[in-house]
């Protein structure tokens, strides 16, 4: 094999070792690594969508289709031939390859990849786990310089954690006052989604990074609840992902089950497909390039319940995730993403702020968490999640570090940055709903009954809602941002949380960086997307 070429640094690869982590020696050089390279699309740097016509009404909105897609912006043929080209020189195997997600995935040992790409893999011993990782910048040749965008894989850390928070046993006045439980249908019904709707024909794409569900547990689950009809759930393998329940509810099975039973209890009409993948910056971007990109499905919602700070991330994994939900907003779905449930800080401690990625995405719907108190019909009191002297988490929210400020949001009066810079940027979350434990929802998991809140249950909450939509307008919304930001000025799409803080940011009237534009007042937001008034309160 000759000697390869000097390569030039991949912008936006640079990694640092994670906090706390301690480099045990060189990676296993036998070690086998599949890597993910995502590449430029064929139209250049062209903008995916237009923000004005993002403004119109969704009756005048077109989309489109996957294949359309493809032809029009997925990656070049003969890019995808330069990169088979490479991997080859380097002996390397192609193990997939797309030009609609703009990716081609080589495998190859720990060895070749590190002559290949330039860089020192090594083990790292974490709390949270050993990974394989490196440091500085990856290095690509040349002549594919203007041709690759990312490489993902090398470094298998774990990129997010999820967002969801299970009840713990209190004592007190407080304790005795709050703590409530409702199913997914109880939720709906005091935010007064569309009746008469329940999905049908609608797919939910839910994104899970490990764990996975019993379709027992799931069965048993739609019995208690009576449900009319019960969604299909499937599930899909990305990589080296499975539906691998662990058999404990304390784990990552507790957010796959409470994301399914949300979703699918709203929307029990629709089918709803979960897509494993492995919990590294690769597995999360071909979970989402192939939930969206997926055809045979065609989700019209996609629901993501994991992130980690902007600060956890490299800039190329950042833009070719965003460039994924443009991708999204194109063809007509929507995506919606937990804010995350360590309030302001996000967990940082390194003592300023931070909002949770992929939700400070500009192109997807970021969901932030209130507690929220009702009895039938009526809420009674909500305010912001915040049990942060507890210990149990808060409601994500703040000032984007990395994105700027949407035009969508101009009016929304985001205030800067908490942080000494004082940054304007995209302001999380865009709404909100029920996500304290204290008031959480009703949930099995491993055949245990439990109750579980966090923004993870506001993610789904949404995508139900907006399944129920599609399928009463006859077509997917989409990317919902601009037009429910156009209509905030009337206050009547959302119950409008102004009590609480979640560290930093305050509620006030209007947005604030706690729970958005505030919780769904699910018939109105309904007709603001384009359902006739009757039937956003009847279904007929």
């Amino acid at each position: 094999m000759s000697a390869p070429k000097k390569g030039l640094p991949l912008a936006g690869s640079e990694r640092a070792p994670l906090e706390g982590a301690r480099e045990i020696g060189p990676a296993n050089p036998n070690e086998t690594v599949d890597v993910t390279i995502r590449l430029r699309s064929r139209a250049g740097k062209k903008p995916l969508v237009n923000a004005d016509t993002l403004a119109t009404p969704i009756a005048e909105r077109s989309h489109l289709s996957r294949r359309d897609f493809a032809q029009r912006y997925g990656a070049d043929p003969n890019d995808i031939a330069l990169v088979e080209k490479f991997a080859r020189a380097h002996g390397i195997a192609v193990k997939e390859k797309s030009a609609a997600r703009r990716t081609v995935i080589l495998s190859g040992t720990v060895s070749r990849m590190n002559k290949t790409f330039g860089v020192e893999l090594k083990e790292y011993e974490h709390p949270t786990g050993n990974y394989r990782g490196r440091t500085g910048s990856v290095q690509i040749p040349p002549e594919l310089q203007d041709v690759i965008e990312g490489v993902f894989g090398l470094d298998n850390r774990p990129q997010a954690k999820p967002h969801f928070r299970r009840r713990r046993g209190r004592a007190g006045a407080r304790a005795a006052a709050v703590n409530l439980s409702y199913t997914p249908l109880q939720v709906a019904e005091l935010y007064d989604f569309p009746a008469g709707v329940d999905g049908a024909g609608e797919c939910i794409g839910l994104i899970e990074l490990g764990g996975g569900y019993n379709p027992t547990d799931l069965s048993n689950y739609w019995s208690q609840l009576k449900l009319a009809t019960t969604p299909a759930v499937s599930a899909i393998s990305v990589g080296n992902g499975s539906n691998n329940p662990t058999g404990d509810p304390n784990g990552p099975d507790g957010e796959v089950m409470l994301d399914i039973e949300v979703a699918g209890s709203i929307a029990s009409g629709a089918k709803i497909v979960v897509y494993f993948a492995e919990n590294t910056d690769a597995g999360f971007l071909n979970a989402i390039t192939t939930a969206v990109h997926d055809s045979a499905n065609n989700p019209s919602v996609v629901s993501i319940s994991w992130g980690g700070p902007e600060s956890s991330w490299t800039q190329q994994a950042m833009t070719s995730m965003d460039e994924a939900f443009q991708s999204a907003a194109a063809m007509g779905v929507t995506v919606c993403v937990a804010a995350g449930d360590d309030g302001s800080t996000d967990g940082v401690t390194d003592g300023l702020n931070h909002v949770d990625f992929p939700a400070s995405s500009p192109n997807v719907l970021a969901c932030g968490g209130t507690e929220m108190v009702g009895s039938g019909n009526t809420i009674t009191n909500e305010t912001v999640w915040n049990e942060l002297a507890s210990n149990e988490g808060a409601t994500g929210g703040g000032i984007s570090d990395v994105f700027p400020l949407p035009s969508w949001q101009n009016a929304a009066g985001v205030p800067t940055s908490a942080n000494p810079t004082h940054n304007v940027g995209r302001g999380v979350p865009d709404v909100a709903g029920d996500a304290d434990p204290s008031t959480g929802y009703v949930t099995l998991v491993d055949g245990q009954s439990d109750v579980i809140g966090g923004t993870s249950a506001v993610a789904p909450l949404w995508a139900g809602l907006v399944a129920l939509i599609n399928e009463g307008i006859g077509k997917p919304v989409g990317f919902v941002n601009p037009l429910l930001y156009q209509d905030a000025a009337t206050a009547k799409d959302f119950h409008d949380i102004t009590s609480g803080n979640n560290g930093a940011y305050s509620a006030g009237p209007g947005w604030d960086a706690c729970t958005g534009l505030g919780s769904p007042i699910g018939s109105q937001v309904a007709v603001t997307l384009g359902l006739p008034p009757a039937q956003a309160k009847t279904g007929t």
